[in-house]
């Protein structure tokens, strides 16, 4: 398999990949705190888990490379439990923007932010709006779990989607990183159902500190996480990713661009 980390290749490589218009995966997560039971950098690994495998899927049809992660995002509402690091908006703009800037400036020119954090979502809709416009390029953004909703849906037992800490992410974790749960926490691993804010469909929306919905810093149920559903999840969510990549959205985008010229 040909390798797709840009930090593990060459300059000269990453030209070449530039010019055969190679597809770049940008992976962003959270460093927030996941519960008694899971490491606070749950949310990183996994999208960058989800990106490297996706990357190796559809490298077989397209030129993909997959940048290091932003390892912190948008987790204010965490910050009761402590363990979190968190940015502020305009910090995270200032951040994706110099990335972004940076790789259209290596010579690419199709570029997917992948986010692993649901706190993230609702503002990674309007800096995909506003990174397009500053730096004239298509940007790209999707969430692995929005992307994997299917296999998401079809694979846990006690919930239909991730939440947070949950069955799912809990057994993703036990999938690639089982050295790192704490597993004589799993029973008390769990919490009320949520709804992500940005899938949520309330006509308002309140600023809440998770604190107040769950006291376990777990939503969902981890008690029924194993690591048979974390691949499958993880596989799941990366096939449809790259199938996303192989898709190329991007034509579509200058298809619709070249129509109103």
């Amino acid at each position: 398999m040909s390798e797709v980390q840009w930090n593990r290749l060459t300059a000269a490589e990453l030209r070449d990949l530039a010019a055969r218009d190679a597809v770049v995966l940008l992976p962003i997560g959270a460093t927030e705190q996941h519960g008694p039971h899971l490491p606070t950098g749950v949310d990183d690994f996994l999208a960058s888990e989800v990106c490297a495998r996706a990357a190796a899927l559809a490298s077989e049809h397209t030129g993909v490379v997959v940048t290091p992660s932003v390892p912190i995002g948008l987790s204010e509402h965490h910050m009761p439990f402590g363990g979190t690091l968190t940015l502020g908006l305009a910090t995270l703009h200032a951040l994706l923007r110099d990335i972004c800037r940076s790789v259209t400036r290596a010579g690419f020119s199709r570029i997917l932010i992948v986010n692993g954090h649901g706190g993230n979502m609702t503002a990674l809709n309007a800096l995909t709006t506003e990174l397009t416009v500053e730096l004239g390029t298509p940007i790209a953004f999707a969430s692995y779990f929005g992307a994997g909703r299917e296999a998401v849906r079809d694979t846990l037992e006690a919930q239909d989607g991730l939440m947070h800490a949950c069955e799912g992410e809990t057994s993703m974790m036990m999938a690639v990183f089982p050295e790192l749960i704490r597993t004589e926490h799993l029973p008390e691993a769990h919490g009320p159902r949520i709804v992500l804010p940005a899938e949520s469909t309330e006509p308002v929306f309140m600023a809440v500190t998770f604190d107040r919905v769950t006291a376990s810093g777990v939503a969902g149920d981890a008690r029924v996480a194993s690591p048979e559903k974390g691949e499958r999840l993880l596989s799941g969510c990366a096939r449809a990713l790259a199938d996303i990549l192989v898709r190329d959205p991007w034509a579509k985008d200058e298809a619709a661009c070249a129509a109103t010229r």
